[in-house]
């Protein structure tokens, strides 16, 4: 049965234009007419979804609205005859959490188009510790395979390493047999790195150099970069013959500055990271990958769950910096 209003963290803007949140009873009139409704089991906290509830507009333009780019749950209404009433099922990415309200309640409406079934070997948490975040890493790591970079080749590197994507593409790295080095601004994070599969830590400032020169020495073969700015213009210069360097963030500039060296003389690809758009039958295979094999060896330690109504707390440290790993909120309440 489907009540008439349900609990959602809601950010709304007042008449001076100040943001805030806070969990309200809405109904389902503050959702969009979609094709189904989900009733959410767990949603997880990404840093795009604290920006969305402090009042970003340039991810999320009509207010008010409900954050939380993940949801995993059971279908509770549908119009599409594909899914049915008591489907399980995976929304992560599109629209979600923007300007259609998100995760962070107990329902969603959404098109039927965004659903992934969740994979028998998988349940509703297990989905959400993985959720944007692991997509992201696994299609990577997808690109890296795709691109001739495999475990034998060399190192990989991976930037911004306690954060979601970071230490998702940490773990699914290391199931793979890659040997992993993690960069971090955490020096005091080192053992817990190690514990999720990262042979190797560095500080983040190794990777901050200053050099005019187009080339530095080779010291891996692929990089999964969530840093941009001056890092990404290091690992483009340290990435060894034939490598790969993925771009998924930029949490230090949007911009760098690159010669076309390291593309002409070593030959290694730059490639940009979309995961919120990508098409179904990849996030399908891609689900099914982080089911089975690409599970990683380390995945209790890469997450902490948190209840629903302590998540603004959780939000408030995230965007201190004072996360790690991901925090996955459980929703429904037994």
């Amino acid at each position: 049965m489907i009540p008439e209003n349900f609990r959602a963290l809601v950010s709304r803007e007042d008449e001076n234009g100040d943001f805030s949140f806070d969990f309200e009873e809405v109904n389902f009139e503050f959702l969009k007419s979609n094709d189904v409704i989900v009733k959410v089991h767990y949603s997880s906290l990404n840093y795009k979804d604290a920006l969305v509830a402090q009042g970003h507009k340039g991810i999320a333009r009509n207010y008010p609205t409900i954050p939380g780019v993940d949801a995993s749950g059971e279908i509770v209404k549908s119009n599409d005859k594909n899914f049915n009433v008591g489907d399980k099922v995976i929304i992560t990415g599109h629209d979600l959490g923007m300007n259609t309200p998100g995760g962070f309640a107990e329902y969603i409406s959404v098109p039927s188009s965004w659903l992934v079934p969740l994979p028998p070997e998988m349940t509703f948490r297990d989905a959400m510790v993985f959720g944007t975040a692991g997509v992201t890493a696994a299609i990577c790591i997808y690109e890296l395979i795709n691109s001739g970079v495999t475990p034998d080749k060399g190192k990989i590197i991976v930037t911004g390493a306690t954060g979601g994507v970071g230490c998702m593409a940490i773990g699914i790295l290391e199931k793979l047999g890659y040997e992993v080095i993690a960069s971090t601004g955490k020096i005091d994070e080192i053992n817990w790195l190690k514990s999720i599969g990262a042979k190797e830590v560095i500080n983040r400032k190794e990777l901050e150099i200053e050099s005019d020169r187009p080339l530095l020495s080779a010291k891996w073969i692929g990089a999964i970069d969530n840093v941009g700015g001056k890092t990404l213009e290091n690992l483009l210069k340290t990435t060894g013959q034939h490598g790969a360097v993925c771009s998924v963030g930029l949490v230090a500039s949007d911009s760098f500055f690159s010669t076309v060296y390291p593309f002409i003389l070593r030959g290694i690809k730059l490639i940009g990271i979309d995961s919120a758009e990508r098409g179904l039958d990849q996030k399908l295979s891609i689900w099914m990958k982080l089911s089975q094999n690409w599970m990683p060896n380390s995945f209790e330690n890469l997450y902490r769950e948190v209840n629903f109504m302590n998540l603004r707390e959780e939000v408030d440290l995230i965007l201190k910096g004072g996360q790690k790993g991901k925090v996955v909120v459980k929703i429904i309440t037994d």
